[in-house]
Protein backbone atom coordinates (compact mmCIF):
# COMPACT_ATOMS: atom_id res chain seq x y z
CA UNK A 1 0.00 0.00 0.00
CA UNK A 2 1.26 3.51 -0.79
CA UNK A 3 1.86 5.71 2.26
CA UNK A 4 -0.07 9.07 1.89
CA UNK A 5 1.63 12.32 0.72
CA UNK A 6 1.52 15.60 3.34
CA UNK A 7 2.03 18.78 1.43
CA UNK A 8 4.24 20.78 4.26
CA UNK A 9 3.11 24.09 2.89
CA UNK A 10 0.01 25.34 5.05
CA UNK A 11 -3.01 27.27 3.40
CA UNK A 12 -3.64 30.55 3.84
CA UNK A 13 -6.78 31.10 5.94
CA UNK A 14 -8.76 33.39 3.44
CA UNK A 15 -11.65 34.14 5.59
CA UNK A 16 -8.83 35.61 8.15
CA UNK A 17 -7.19 37.61 4.95
CA UNK A 18 -9.37 40.88 4.73
CA UNK A 19 -8.80 40.52 0.82
CA UNK A 20 -5.66 41.90 1.31
CA UNK A 21 -3.39 40.03 -1.08
CA UNK A 22 0.61 39.38 -1.10
CA UNK A 23 3.11 40.17 1.98
CA UNK A 24 2.03 42.08 4.94
CA UNK A 25 3.72 45.98 5.46
CA UNK A 26 5.51 45.31 8.32
CA UNK A 27 6.40 48.98 8.56
CA UNK A 28 5.68 52.11 7.79
CA UNK A 29 7.70 55.42 5.96
CA UNK A 30 6.64 59.21 7.73
CA UNK A 31 8.19 62.27 7.38
CA UNK A 32 10.10 64.19 9.84
CA UNK A 33 12.06 66.97 10.82
CA UNK A 34 15.11 67.07 12.76
CA UNK A 35 17.48 69.56 14.08
CA UNK A 36 20.36 70.89 11.83
CA UNK A 37 23.89 70.49 13.39
CA UNK A 38 24.24 74.38 12.48
CA UNK A 39 20.77 75.43 14.62
CA UNK A 40 21.72 73.21 17.57
CA UNK A 41 25.15 74.86 17.84
CA UNK A 42 24.20 78.63 17.42
CA UNK A 43 24.72 80.66 21.09
CA UNK A 44 21.94 83.15 19.67
CA UNK A 45 19.06 80.09 18.93
CA UNK A 46 18.67 81.25 15.04
CA UNK A 47 17.14 78.98 12.45
CA UNK A 48 19.92 79.62 10.47
CA UNK A 49 18.72 76.39 7.94
CA UNK A 50 15.72 78.75 7.30
CA UNK A 51 17.60 81.76 6.55
CA UNK A 52 19.48 79.78 4.26
CA UNK A 53 16.70 77.92 2.51
CA UNK A 54 15.08 81.92 1.98
CA UNK A 55 18.10 83.37 0.43
CA UNK A 56 18.21 79.99 -2.22
CA UNK A 57 14.26 80.96 -2.79
CA UNK A 58 15.50 84.35 -3.53
CA UNK A 59 13.50 86.33 -0.60
CA UNK A 60 16.32 88.30 0.75
CA UNK A 61 14.43 89.92 3.02
CA UNK A 62 12.40 87.57 4.16
CA UNK A 63 15.53 85.33 5.53
CA UNK A 64 16.66 88.95 6.61
CA UNK A 65 13.35 89.08 8.90
CA UNK A 66 13.54 85.39 9.75
CA UNK A 67 16.96 86.41 11.27
CA UNK A 68 16.41 88.89 12.97
CA UNK A 69 13.66 86.97 14.96
CA UNK A 70 16.34 85.89 17.32
CA UNK A 71 18.97 88.17 16.78
CA UNK A 72 18.58 91.83 15.97
CA UNK A 73 22.54 91.67 14.90
CA UNK A 74 23.12 89.49 11.92
CA UNK A 75 25.93 92.83 10.01
CA UNK A 76 27.59 92.63 13.57
CA UNK A 77 27.31 88.74 13.97
CA UNK A 78 28.53 88.47 10.54
CA UNK A 79 31.48 90.44 11.63
CA UNK A 80 32.69 89.17 15.09
CA UNK A 81 31.04 85.66 16.06
CA UNK A 82 33.13 82.91 16.07
CA UNK A 83 30.61 80.91 14.47
CA UNK A 84 30.17 77.51 16.38
CA UNK A 85 28.02 76.91 13.60
CA UNK A 86 30.27 76.35 11.29
CA UNK A 87 32.34 74.27 13.48
CA UNK A 88 28.94 71.85 13.74
CA UNK A 89 27.91 71.86 10.15
CA UNK A 90 28.01 68.70 8.41
CA UNK A 91 28.90 69.76 5.03
CA UNK A 92 32.67 70.17 7.06
CA UNK A 93 32.83 66.53 6.63
CA UNK A 94 32.16 66.20 2.96
CA UNK A 95 34.07 69.14 1.67
CA UNK A 96 34.40 72.47 3.66
CA UNK A 97 31.30 74.16 5.81
CA UNK A 98 28.92 76.29 4.73
CA UNK A 99 30.34 79.98 5.26
CA UNK A 100 26.94 80.83 6.94
CA UNK A 101 28.95 83.72 9.22
CA UNK A 102 29.51 85.81 5.95
CA UNK A 103 25.90 84.84 4.57
CA UNK A 104 24.81 86.45 7.69
CA UNK A 105 27.21 89.47 7.19
CA UNK A 106 25.37 89.60 3.73
CA UNK A 107 22.24 90.11 5.07
CA UNK A 108 22.80 92.10 7.95
CA UNK A 109 24.51 94.37 5.33
CA UNK A 110 22.05 94.04 2.71
CA UNK A 111 19.36 95.23 5.71
CA UNK A 112 21.68 98.35 6.21
CA UNK A 113 21.80 99.44 2.73
CA UNK A 114 17.92 98.47 2.42
CA UNK A 115 16.90 100.86 5.54
CA UNK A 116 14.56 97.66 6.74
CA UNK A 117 13.64 98.21 9.74
CA UNK A 118 11.43 96.09 12.87
CA UNK A 119 7.60 96.43 13.28
CA UNK A 120 6.59 98.02 15.60
CA UNK A 121 4.76 95.41 18.24
CA UNK A 122 0.74 95.05 18.31
CA UNK A 123 0.21 95.64 22.08
CA UNK A 124 1.47 97.41 24.71
CA UNK A 125 1.41 95.50 28.36
CA UNK A 126 1.94 98.52 30.71
CA UNK A 127 4.86 96.69 32.10
CA UNK A 128 8.40 98.65 32.23
CA UNK A 129 11.70 96.93 32.54
CA UNK A 130 14.86 98.20 32.80
CA UNK A 131 18.11 96.91 31.72
CA UNK A 132 21.55 97.47 32.95
CA UNK A 133 24.01 97.61 30.53
CA UNK A 134 24.00 98.27 26.94
CA UNK A 135 26.59 95.26 25.86
CA UNK A 136 25.33 92.68 23.39
CA UNK A 137 23.22 90.53 25.85
CA UNK A 138 21.36 93.78 27.39
CA UNK A 139 20.62 95.30 23.74
CA UNK A 140 19.30 91.91 22.95
CA UNK A 141 17.13 91.94 26.21
CA UNK A 142 15.86 95.14 25.08
CA UNK A 143 15.05 94.61 21.82
CA UNK A 144 12.88 91.13 22.44
CA UNK A 145 11.35 92.66 25.17
CA UNK A 146 9.94 95.40 23.12
CA UNK A 147 8.47 93.41 20.84
CA UNK A 148 6.49 91.89 23.47
CA UNK A 149 5.41 95.32 24.17
CA UNK A 150 6.96 96.19 26.96
CA UNK A 151 8.70 99.57 28.27
CA UNK A 152 11.89 99.00 28.21
CA UNK A 153 14.85 101.47 29.30
CA UNK A 154 18.39 100.92 29.35
CA UNK A 155 21.15 101.87 31.75
CA UNK A 156 24.81 102.15 30.27
CA UNK A 157 28.26 104.08 32.10
CA UNK A 158 29.47 104.38 28.49
CA UNK A 159 29.49 107.46 26.56
CA UNK A 160 27.62 105.44 23.90
CA UNK A 161 25.75 102.22 23.46
CA UNK A 162 27.35 98.73 22.57
CA UNK A 163 29.70 97.85 25.82
CA UNK A 164 32.55 95.58 24.74
CA UNK A 165 31.12 95.86 20.97
CA UNK A 166 32.21 99.27 20.90
CA UNK A 167 34.93 99.56 23.21
CA UNK A 168 36.72 96.29 22.90
CA UNK A 169 36.49 94.77 19.46
CA UNK A 170 38.59 96.98 17.06
CA UNK A 171 37.27 99.08 14.46
CA UNK A 172 38.76 97.27 12.13
CA UNK A 173 37.17 94.14 13.00
CA UNK A 174 34.19 95.88 13.49
CA UNK A 175 33.07 99.49 11.89
CA UNK A 176 31.03 101.94 13.81
CA UNK A 177 28.94 102.48 11.46
CA UNK A 178 27.53 99.28 11.01
CA UNK A 179 27.41 98.87 14.83
CA UNK A 180 25.35 102.38 14.98
CA UNK A 181 23.09 101.12 12.30
CA UNK A 182 21.95 97.88 14.02
CA UNK A 183 21.58 99.84 17.91
CA UNK A 184 19.65 102.20 15.92
CA UNK A 185 16.95 100.12 14.92
CA UNK A 186 16.32 99.52 18.61
CA UNK A 187 15.98 102.87 18.99
CA UNK A 188 13.21 103.17 16.39
CA UNK A 189 11.47 100.28 18.15
CA UNK A 190 10.33 102.59 21.13
CA UNK A 191 13.49 100.90 23.17
CA UNK A 192 14.90 104.22 25.82
CA UNK A 193 18.48 104.76 25.78
CA UNK A 194 20.76 106.21 28.99
CA UNK A 195 23.88 106.62 28.41
CA UNK A 196 26.18 108.30 31.14
CA UNK A 197 24.06 106.51 33.81
CA UNK A 198 25.53 104.41 35.88
CA UNK A 199 23.36 102.36 38.60
CA UNK A 200 24.70 103.07 42.31
CA UNK A 201 21.47 101.63 44.54
CA UNK A 202 19.55 99.54 41.82
CA UNK A 203 16.52 99.04 44.27
CA UNK A 204 16.19 102.63 44.29
CA UNK A 205 16.63 102.77 40.67
CA UNK A 206 13.64 100.21 40.09
CA UNK A 207 11.44 101.78 42.57
CA UNK A 208 12.06 105.45 41.70
CA UNK A 209 11.42 104.28 37.52
CA UNK A 210 8.39 102.14 38.55
CA UNK A 211 10.42 98.80 36.67
CA UNK A 212 8.42 95.65 37.31
CA UNK A 213 11.80 93.41 36.53
CA UNK A 214 15.10 93.89 36.01
CA UNK A 215 18.07 92.37 33.46
CA UNK A 216 21.14 92.76 34.68
CA UNK A 217 23.82 92.32 31.81
CA UNK A 218 27.04 94.41 32.50
CA UNK A 219 29.95 93.59 30.74
CA UNK A 220 33.42 92.33 32.18
CA UNK A 221 34.98 95.61 31.97
CA UNK A 222 37.98 95.38 34.67
CA UNK A 223 41.04 94.10 33.94
CA UNK A 224 42.81 91.45 35.96
CA UNK A 225 46.05 92.45 36.75
CA UNK A 226 49.48 90.87 38.28
CA UNK A 227 52.18 93.30 40.30
CA UNK A 228 55.44 93.13 37.46
CA UNK A 229 57.97 95.60 39.42
CA UNK A 230 59.28 98.12 37.11
CA UNK A 231 61.22 101.37 36.83
CA UNK A 232 58.30 103.48 35.49
CA UNK A 233 54.78 102.03 36.29
CA UNK A 234 53.61 104.25 33.25
CA UNK A 235 54.79 101.86 31.11
CA UNK A 236 51.94 98.85 32.41
CA UNK A 237 49.29 99.49 30.86
CA UNK A 238 45.82 96.96 30.98
CA UNK A 239 44.51 96.08 27.34
CA UNK A 240 40.67 97.33 28.44
CA UNK A 241 41.67 100.30 29.03
CA UNK A 242 43.84 100.52 25.93
CA UNK A 243 41.59 99.31 23.73
CA UNK A 244 38.81 101.34 25.13
CA UNK A 245 41.31 104.55 24.68
CA UNK A 246 42.22 103.73 21.09
CA UNK A 247 38.01 103.30 20.28
CA UNK A 248 37.22 106.06 22.05
CA UNK A 249 39.81 108.19 19.18
CA UNK A 250 43.31 108.47 21.13
CA UNK A 251 46.13 107.27 19.87
CA UNK A 252 48.89 106.43 22.81
CA UNK A 253 52.52 106.27 22.56
CA UNK A 254 53.62 102.77 22.93
CA UNK A 255 57.13 102.69 21.29
CA UNK A 256 58.35 100.66 18.92
CA UNK A 257 58.51 97.40 21.11
CA UNK A 258 55.39 96.10 22.67
CA UNK A 259 54.97 92.96 24.53
CA UNK A 260 51.36 91.61 25.32
CA UNK A 261 50.85 89.52 28.73
CA UNK A 262 48.40 87.26 27.72
CA UNK A 263 47.13 84.62 25.75
CA UNK A 264 43.36 85.35 25.26
CA UNK A 265 41.43 86.93 22.25
CA UNK A 266 41.76 90.34 24.31
CA UNK A 267 45.79 89.50 24.07
CA UNK A 268 45.22 89.01 20.49
CA UNK A 269 43.15 92.30 19.78
CA UNK A 270 45.90 94.61 21.87
CA UNK A 271 48.49 92.92 19.48
CA UNK A 272 47.43 93.66 16.22
CA UNK A 273 46.31 97.02 17.93
CA UNK A 274 50.01 98.20 18.77
CA UNK A 275 50.96 97.13 15.35
CA UNK A 276 48.57 99.90 13.88
CA UNK A 277 49.96 102.37 16.09
CA UNK A 278 53.32 101.92 14.74
CA UNK A 279 54.88 99.22 16.96
CA UNK A 280 57.30 97.71 14.82
CA UNK A 281 57.84 94.49 17.35
CA UNK A 282 54.54 93.51 18.99
CA UNK A 283 55.02 90.16 20.75
CA UNK A 284 52.52 88.11 22.70
CA UNK A 285 54.15 86.35 26.33
CA UNK A 286 51.90 83.68 27.39
CA UNK A 287 52.64 81.39 30.12
CA UNK A 288 51.39 78.26 28.55
CA UNK A 289 51.67 75.90 24.92
CA UNK A 290 49.75 76.97 21.76
CA UNK A 291 47.41 73.74 22.36
CA UNK A 292 46.72 75.27 25.75
CA UNK A 293 45.77 78.79 24.41
CA UNK A 294 42.23 80.12 25.04
CA UNK A 295 42.24 82.42 21.71
CA UNK A 296 40.29 81.31 18.92
CA UNK A 297 42.81 79.93 16.40
CA UNK A 298 41.62 82.50 13.71
CA UNK A 299 42.65 85.15 15.83
CA UNK A 300 46.36 83.95 16.71
CA UNK A 301 46.05 83.21 12.85
CA UNK A 302 45.74 86.79 12.40
CA UNK A 303 47.90 88.42 14.63
CA UNK A 304 50.41 86.30 13.47
CA UNK A 305 49.65 87.08 9.77
CA UNK A 306 50.12 90.90 10.46
CA UNK A 307 53.48 90.26 12.49
CA UNK A 308 52.81 89.64 15.79
CA UNK A 309 55.38 87.34 17.56
CA UNK A 310 54.34 84.36 19.97
CA UNK A 311 56.35 83.64 22.92
CA UNK A 312 55.62 80.72 24.07
CA UNK A 313 56.00 78.69 28.26
CA UNK A 314 57.37 82.46 29.54
CA UNK A 315 56.21 84.58 31.87
CA UNK A 316 57.01 88.34 32.98
CA UNK A 317 58.84 88.99 36.67
CA UNK A 318 60.03 92.34 36.32
CA UNK A 319 60.24 95.21 33.63
CA UNK A 320 63.32 97.65 33.40
CA UNK A 321 63.87 100.53 31.21
CA UNK A 322 64.75 98.82 28.23
CA UNK A 323 63.83 95.49 28.23
CA UNK A 324 61.90 92.75 30.20
CA UNK A 325 62.82 89.41 32.43
CA UNK A 326 60.69 86.69 31.66
CA UNK A 327 61.03 83.27 33.14
CA UNK A 328 61.57 80.13 31.30
CA UNK A 329 58.36 77.93 32.42
CA UNK A 330 57.51 74.04 31.21
CA UNK A 331 54.89 71.89 31.91
CA UNK A 332 54.40 69.32 34.75
CA UNK A 333 53.01 65.93 34.69
CA UNK A 334 49.40 67.06 34.63
CA UNK A 335 50.27 70.05 31.91
CA UNK A 336 50.57 72.75 34.09
CA UNK A 337 53.01 75.24 33.68
CA UNK A 338 55.90 75.92 36.43
CA UNK A 339 59.17 78.04 36.55
CA UNK A 340 62.63 76.22 35.36
CA UNK A 341 64.28 79.44 37.42
CA UNK A 342 66.11 80.10 33.93
CA UNK A 343 65.34 83.73 32.96
CA UNK A 344 65.91 85.87 29.34
CA UNK A 345 65.84 89.83 28.62
CA UNK A 346 63.20 90.28 26.01
CA UNK A 347 63.25 94.39 24.53
CA UNK A 348 59.91 96.15 25.40
CA UNK A 349 58.79 99.80 25.32
CA UNK A 350 55.73 99.22 26.84
CA UNK A 351 53.71 96.20 28.48
CA UNK A 352 49.93 95.38 27.73
CA UNK A 353 48.64 93.30 30.15
CA UNK A 354 45.70 90.70 29.18
CA UNK A 355 45.08 88.48 32.26
CA UNK A 356 41.44 88.91 31.83
CA UNK A 357 38.31 90.66 33.03
CA UNK A 358 36.00 90.49 35.79
CA UNK A 359 32.26 91.60 35.44
CA UNK A 360 31.73 95.00 36.98
CA UNK A 361 28.99 93.59 39.85
CA UNK A 362 29.89 94.96 42.81
CA UNK A 363 26.81 97.32 42.45
CA UNK A 364 24.32 94.59 43.69
CA UNK A 365 26.39 93.27 46.45
CA UNK A 366 24.26 95.88 48.91
CA UNK A 367 20.93 93.57 47.70
CA UNK A 368 19.91 91.47 50.05
CA UNK A 369 19.79 87.85 49.15
CA UNK A 370 21.88 88.46 45.93
CA UNK A 371 24.33 85.30 45.54
CA UNK A 372 27.89 85.50 44.20
CA UNK A 373 30.22 83.47 42.54
CA UNK A 374 33.42 85.53 42.53
CA UNK A 375 32.58 88.71 40.23
CA UNK A 376 29.30 86.50 38.58
CA UNK A 377 25.51 86.27 40.06
CA UNK A 378 24.44 83.07 40.70
CA UNK A 379 21.07 82.64 38.71
CA UNK A 380 18.86 80.02 37.73
CA UNK A 381 20.25 78.05 34.94
CA UNK A 382 17.01 77.58 33.48
CA UNK A 383 15.04 81.33 33.94
CA UNK A 384 18.17 83.19 34.31
CA UNK A 385 16.37 84.98 37.43
CA UNK A 386 18.81 85.83 40.50
CA UNK A 387 17.94 85.01 43.87
CA UNK A 388 16.43 87.67 44.24
CA UNK A 389 12.56 87.34 42.81
CA UNK A 390 12.37 90.06 39.53
CA UNK A 391 15.70 90.62 39.16
CA UNK A 392 17.58 88.63 36.04
CA UNK A 393 21.07 88.44 35.32
CA UNK A 394 22.82 87.08 31.49
CA UNK A 395 25.78 87.91 29.83
CA UNK A 396 29.07 88.54 30.97
CA UNK A 397 27.68 88.92 34.65
CA UNK A 398 26.60 85.28 34.73
CA UNK A 399 29.13 82.20 34.61
CA UNK A 400 29.34 81.49 30.88
CA UNK A 401 31.68 81.65 28.12
CA UNK A 402 32.27 85.74 27.37
CA UNK A 403 31.54 85.73 23.87
CA UNK A 404 29.13 88.64 21.88
CA UNK A 405 26.88 85.63 20.06
CA UNK A 406 26.37 84.43 23.99
CA UNK A 407 25.51 87.40 25.25
CA UNK A 408 22.51 88.01 22.60
CA UNK A 409 21.53 84.34 23.14
CA UNK A 410 20.97 85.27 27.06
CA UNK A 411 19.48 88.66 26.30
CA UNK A 412 16.53 86.37 24.57
CA UNK A 413 16.19 83.50 26.87
CA UNK A 414 15.69 86.19 29.38
CA UNK A 415 13.18 88.46 27.89
CA UNK A 416 11.15 85.33 27.03
CA UNK A 417 11.47 84.44 30.88
CA UNK A 418 10.59 88.24 31.81
CA UNK A 419 7.63 87.71 30.10
CA UNK A 420 6.78 84.59 31.35
CA UNK A 421 7.27 85.39 35.28
CA UNK A 422 5.61 88.75 34.65
CA UNK A 423 2.16 86.93 33.98
CA UNK A 424 2.64 84.27 36.09
CA UNK A 425 3.07 81.77 33.50
CA UNK A 426 5.09 78.80 33.57
CA UNK A 427 7.48 79.13 30.57
CA UNK A 428 7.69 75.80 28.69
CA UNK A 429 10.66 75.02 26.31
CA UNK A 430 9.53 73.36 23.45
CA UNK A 431 11.60 69.94 23.24
CA UNK A 432 13.98 69.89 20.29
CA UNK A 433 13.93 66.96 17.67
CA UNK A 434 17.19 64.77 16.78
CA UNK A 435 20.44 66.56 15.64
CA UNK A 436 21.04 64.32 12.22
CA UNK A 437 24.41 63.80 11.69
CA UNK A 438 26.41 63.30 8.18
CA UNK A 439 25.94 59.50 8.45
CA UNK A 440 22.48 59.27 7.83
CA UNK A 441 21.90 61.51 4.45
CA UNK A 442 22.73 60.25 1.06
CA UNK A 443 25.45 62.54 0.25
CA UNK A 444 25.96 61.56 -3.36
CA UNK A 445 23.26 64.10 -4.03
CA UNK A 446 25.09 67.05 -3.12
CA UNK A 447 28.74 66.86 -4.91
CA UNK A 448 31.39 68.66 -4.23
CA UNK A 449 31.07 73.19 -4.39
CA UNK A 450 34.07 75.23 -3.33
CA UNK A 451 33.14 77.03 -0.40
CA UNK A 452 32.72 81.15 -1.37
CA UNK A 453 33.43 83.72 1.79
CA UNK A 454 35.08 86.92 2.14
CA UNK A 455 38.07 87.97 1.27
CA UNK A 456 40.72 89.94 3.15
CA UNK A 457 42.75 93.17 2.49
CA UNK A 458 46.42 93.42 1.66
CA UNK A 459 48.91 93.43 4.37
CA UNK A 460 50.31 96.51 3.97
CA UNK A 461 47.21 98.31 3.52
CA UNK A 462 45.72 96.27 6.78
CA UNK A 463 48.38 97.84 9.18
CA UNK A 464 48.18 101.41 7.93
CA UNK A 465 44.68 102.41 9.91
CA UNK A 466 42.08 100.84 11.19
CA UNK A 467 39.65 100.52 8.48
CA UNK A 468 37.85 97.18 7.59
CA UNK A 469 40.24 94.01 6.38
CA UNK A 470 37.60 92.08 5.54
CA UNK A 471 35.18 92.50 2.42
CA UNK A 472 31.54 91.00 2.55
CA UNK A 473 29.98 88.41 -0.25
CA UNK A 474 28.63 90.03 -3.75
CA UNK A 475 24.63 89.01 -4.29
CA UNK A 476 25.68 85.72 -6.85
CA UNK A 477 28.57 84.93 -3.65
CA UNK A 478 25.81 84.79 -1.30
CA UNK A 479 23.29 82.90 -2.98
CA UNK A 480 25.76 79.99 -4.20
CA UNK A 481 26.87 79.75 -0.39
CA UNK A 482 23.05 79.49 0.36
CA UNK A 483 22.76 76.68 -1.75
CA UNK A 484 25.73 74.79 -0.10
CA UNK A 485 22.96 74.50 2.71
CA UNK A 486 22.69 70.43 2.65
CA UNK A 487 19.32 70.78 4.26
CA UNK A 488 20.49 68.16 7.24
CA UNK A 489 17.27 66.17 8.23
CA UNK A 490 14.80 68.77 6.79
CA UNK A 491 12.89 68.03 3.47
CA UNK A 492 13.71 71.04 0.54
CA UNK A 493 11.17 69.10 -2.00
CA UNK A 494 14.10 67.28 -4.57
CA UNK A 495 10.60 64.81 -5.70
CA UNK A 496 13.19 62.11 -4.99
CA UNK A 497 10.57 60.42 -2.92
CA UNK A 498 8.33 60.87 -5.48
CA UNK A 499 10.07 59.76 -8.40
CA UNK A 500 11.45 56.70 -6.31
CA UNK A 501 7.91 55.09 -5.55
CA UNK A 502 7.03 52.22 -7.14
CA UNK A 503 3.83 52.24 -5.78
CA UNK A 504 2.62 55.87 -6.73
CA UNK A 505 2.11 55.67 -2.46
CA UNK A 506 3.12 59.58 -2.23
CA UNK A 507 1.14 62.93 -3.35
CA UNK A 508 2.54 66.02 -3.37
CA UNK A 509 0.84 68.68 -1.34
CA UNK A 510 2.36 71.63 -3.73
CA UNK A 511 5.01 74.44 -3.49
CA UNK A 512 6.05 74.56 0.58
CA UNK A 513 3.52 72.42 1.71
CA UNK A 514 5.92 69.01 0.98
CA UNK A 515 4.46 65.60 0.74
CA UNK A 516 1.99 62.61 2.50
CA UNK A 517 1.75 59.15 2.08
CA UNK A 518 -0.66 57.10 1.16
CA UNK A 519 -0.61 54.23 3.31
CA UNK A 520 -3.25 52.28 1.09
CA UNK A 521 -0.56 52.04 -1.45
CA UNK A 522 2.51 52.02 0.60
CA UNK A 523 3.85 48.30 0.71
CA UNK A 524 6.84 49.41 3.71
CA UNK A 525 9.52 48.46 0.75
CA UNK A 526 11.42 51.86 2.25
CA UNK A 527 12.39 53.00 -1.29
CA UNK A 528 12.00 56.08 -0.42
CA UNK A 529 13.88 56.36 2.83
CA UNK A 530 16.79 54.92 0.93
CA UNK A 531 17.15 57.11 -1.18
CA UNK A 532 16.15 60.67 0.97
CA UNK A 533 19.19 62.76 0.57
CA UNK A 534 18.67 64.06 3.70
CA UNK A 535 17.43 61.94 6.28
CA UNK A 536 13.54 63.94 6.05
CA UNK A 537 12.15 60.36 6.28
CA UNK A 538 12.20 57.63 8.50
CA UNK A 539 10.81 53.85 8.98
CA UNK A 540 9.15 52.97 11.76
CA UNK A 541 7.32 49.27 12.69
CA UNK A 542 3.58 49.14 11.43
CA UNK A 543 0.92 50.39 14.36
CA UNK A 544 3.85 53.25 15.49
CA UNK A 545 3.02 56.47 15.30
Amino acid sequence: MTAERRDMTVLPDLSQSEGRVGPVRSRRPIYLDMLPPCNAGCPAGENIQEWLRLIKAGEAEAAWRQLVADNPFPAIHGRVCYHPCETACNRKDLDAAVSIHSVERYLGDLAIEKGWQFPKPRRRSGRRILVVGAGPSGLSAAYHLAKLGHEVEIFDAGDLPGGMMRYGIPEYRLPRDVLDAEISRLVELGVVLRQNTPIKDLLATQADGNFDAVFVAVGAHISKRVDIPASDATRVVDAVSFLRDVASGERPIIGRKVAVYGGGNTAMDAARVARRLGAEESVVVYRRTLEQMPAHEEEREGAEAEGVKMNWLRTITSMDEEDLTVEIMELDENGKARGTGRYEKLAADTVILALGQRADTDFLRAIPGMSFNDDVVDVDPTSLMTAVPGIFAGGDAVPSDRTVTIGVGHGKKAARRIDAWLNTEEFLERPKNRVVTLDQMNVWYFGDHARRQHVESEMAERLEGFGEIVSGLTDAEAEFEARRCLSCGNCFECDGCYGACPEDAIIKLGKGKRYRFDYEKCTGCATCYEQCPVHAIEMIPEGNR
